[in-house]
């Protein structure tokens, strides 16, 4: 190890310029402090998931789904954000350091703000969402101040730079704006999807129109491998702590077993199907396609989170604190589970180019056995094992894949890495 490559390591973190990231840089992986930083996202995907089970238990789906709908997209808009300036302009000196922070203090704001927003929608209230746009607002001007600072360092891209501060800025004067009306459902919603917009043009402007910013596309793919992880231990976790409450009060039975036994080899099967992809690959091969990658990748974290919370709503069913049916409740787990899957396909479709038959088959087999475990709840099967046979649909899609889809995978990424002839 050279004498540079050790005072990298073990110097002071004085400011740096932030002149960009090698986007080509070999062995790049996600910094402690990127880890640090997910690490509070556990915290707002536990209390959006926790908020969904108890709307979902007490049949308020409406409410459950609108308020799981809002504080969902607000957690991984914010997260997505965040980790591509990360990839480009990670300087990791004291002042990013500070400046991360700031933001991880947004982010438990907008937890904090999570649950006033599930029970003014379910009271049927104007939307109380102050505290959530509050954290949001915080997150967010932090990283004008990110990007601010890379457009003053890094001159060759500072179009691309100023453009992401401009749109955040403007989109930050409407966030402020929500934050002191006090607006329904739909109106909330509509100016959600306006104000998206104007934040998302800041990317489409930057990245297609005026030269980009270094992102590293294997370091994406392994953050976003990341937040699945996290996503996915929060459902197990989560469900084990409801089942722990139950085991406590009622003691060991067959069914609280198998809804355990269920809960740990979803997450399993969930986890294996997203990592059959080699994401990174295909974004290397094809950065053009980033935006289907990062922004379908919403839906797909909102399912794990979801079938999180649809455990929760098993374990509630069991403690006898659910107004669901056993159908219902399977189906709960159930239909975030099936979204899963067909946006993780949807994902891999738009950034491969490429439609896949034996995948289409295998979801389509995979769903199949949802609905078959959904049936036999109906039909009045045990809640434990039609729970377990709705772990089995992921296995659906790893058997195939182990059996012949890698052979697919392989073939498309022959031909993304294969020059384009001009």
């Amino acid at each position: 190890m050279t004498a540079d490559s050790l005072s990298a390591r073990t110097g002071a973190h004085r400011m740096r310029r932030m002149s960009g990231r090698d986007p080509q840089e070999r062995h790049r992986v996600a910094s402690p402090l990127e880890l640090l930083f997910d690490l509070t996202f556990v915290i707002a995907f536990g209390v959006a998931a926790s908020e969904f089970s108890h709307a979902l238990a007490a049949h308020h789906l409406g409410a459950g789904l609108a308020g799981f709908g809002f504080a969902t997209f607000a957690v991984c808009w914010a997260w997505i954000n965040f980790s591509w300036f990360a990839s480009a302009y990670d300087t990791d000196d004291w002042v990013y350091r500070l400046t991360t922070m700031l933001q991880m203090v947004g982010v438990l704001l907008l937890a904090l703000g999570i649950p006033p927003v599930f029970s003014s929608i379910a009271d049927g209230r104007h939307v109380d969402n102050r505290v959530l746009v509050a954290g949001y607002v915080v997150m967010r001007i932090a990283m004008v101040g990110q990007w601010l600072r890379a457009a003053r360092h890094d001159p060759q891209r500072r179009s691309a730079c100023l453009a992401y501060a401009g749109a955040i800025t403007i989109a930050q004067i409407g966030w402020i704006g929500v934050i002191i009306a006090h607006t329904s459902v739909a109106v909330t919603f509509a100016l959600v999807a306006v104000l998206a917009a104007i934040e998302l043009a800041g990317p489409m402007v930057a990245e297609k129109r005026i030269g980009g910013t270094p992102w590293h596309a294997h370091h994406m793919a392994e953050r976003y491998g990341l937040l699945t992880i996290i996503a996915l231990g929060e459902g197990v976790v989560g469900a084990v702590a409801s089942l722990s409450a139950v085991v406590a009060e009622h003691g060991w039975s067959v069914t609280t077993v198998l809804v355990a036994l269920a809960g740990t080899g979803l997450t399993f099967g969930m986890w294996w199907v997203y990592f059959v992809v080699p994401f990174g690959d295909l974004l290397h091969a094809h950065r053009e396609r980033s935006f289907s990658f990062g922004y379908l990748h919403i839906v797909v974290f909102g399912a794990i989170v979801a079938t999180g919370a649809g455990l929760h709503t098993a374990a509630e069913y069991i403690d006898h604190r659910s107004q669901l049916s056993s159908a219902a409740t399977v189906l709960a787990v159930a239909v975030p589970v099936a979204v899963y899957l067909v946006a993780l396909f949807a994902v891999y479709v738009a950034v491969a180019r490429t439609w896949d038959g034996l995948y289409a088959l295998l979801v389509g087999l995979a769903g199949a056995v949802l609905a078959v475990a959904v049936w036999l709840a109906a039909a009045g099967v045990s809640i434990g094992v039609c729970l377990v046979i709705v772990a089995v649909a992921p296995t659906v899609i790893v058997i195939g894949y182990e059996l012949a889809g890698h052979r697919r995978t392989a073939a498309v990424l022959a031909t993304a890495r294969t020059p384009t002839p001009r």
